[in-house]
């Protein structure tokens, strides 16, 4: 008999992790990018991953869905091997992920509703009736119920990231994952979608993994921060642990110093 995957109601009887890293190790030719990263992320929780650019994070998020194989180690989703996983289970696997993308990465030839709409269509069954109602409750939740009709050219980054946002949301995921969020916002819409990544985390739960460079969002919106370079951990813990470390490479980097380990290399 084919194994499948846990459902939605078994993941209230598992352990805290949701999804946990364990030793990965992934080179692309000769340069190493992730050499034995280990990271748990818990359920029902937001967790930020910092480091220096080029330090693997996005390549970790790739693995985590499975558009990458490891070298060495492997992810677990809610107590399963991905590595053991079939690939109609790692197809089943990604529908309980949501992603938000750097640029929203919205298809530019869709207006907002149909963007938002579409991983409805190609996943579910639902009916457009069920489809709209959904939608149109994403799209209120982030602030866009009056721009349904525009196409991405015709809205502001701003927008596109919450388009974004609720287009991630609309499989009711386990597991959001945000790459970059506040990549080219101004700090006032940066702080203006924290607010929204906590209000919409307060009402509905799951776990949150956020890949950012932005010190001010980690303080922010996270229960717990990671901190990678050269491919390995160097901190996880929650968040007050992580802004109060005695660590040279963690002080560092929270502080933005340019005394430290950390150089231009």
């Amino acid at each position: 008999m084919t194994a499948t995957m846990p459902s939605r109601d078994d993941v209230a009887t598992e352990g805290d992790n949701a999804v946990e890293v364990r030793r990965l190790e992934k080179s692309f030719g000769s340069f190493k990018v992730l050499q034995g990263l280990d990271l748990d992320f818990r359920r029902n929780s937001i967790t930020t991953v910092l480091g220096p650019s080029g330090t693997g994070k996005s390549v970790l998020l790739k693995h985590m869905v499975a558009l990458l194989e490891p070298d060495a180690g492997d992810i677990v989703f809610f107590g399963k091997s991905v590595s053991s996983m079939t690939r109609q289970q790692k197809y089943a696997m990604r529908q309980r992920y949501g992603v938000l993308f750097q640029d929203g990465a919205l298809f530019g030839s869709m207006n907002i509703f149909d963007n938002v709409a579409f991983p409805l269509r190609k996943h579910t069954d639902k009916d457009e009736d069920e489809v709209r109602d959904i939608v149109l409750r994403r799209l209120s939740e982030v602030g866009l119920e009056a721009s349904l009709s525009k196409y991405p050219s015709e809205v502001s980054g701003g927008m596109r990231k919450r388009a974004g946002f609720a287009r991630a949301l609309v499989l009711n995921p386990d597991v959001v994952l945000f790459d970059e969020p506040d990549s080219g916002l101004d700090p006032v819409r940066t702080s203006l979608l924290n607010d929204l990544i906590l209000d919409v985390h307060a009402e509905y739960g799951g776990t949150y993994v956020l890949v950012t460079h932005n010190i001010p969002t980690a303080r922010k919106v996270s229960d717990y921060v990671g901190l990678v370079w050269q491919g390995k951990r160097i901190h996880y813990g929650p968040t007050e642990e992580a802004f109060d470390s005695a660590d040279p490479f963690v002080r560092q980097f929270l502080a933005g110093d340019s005394a430290g380990p950390l150089g231009m290399d």
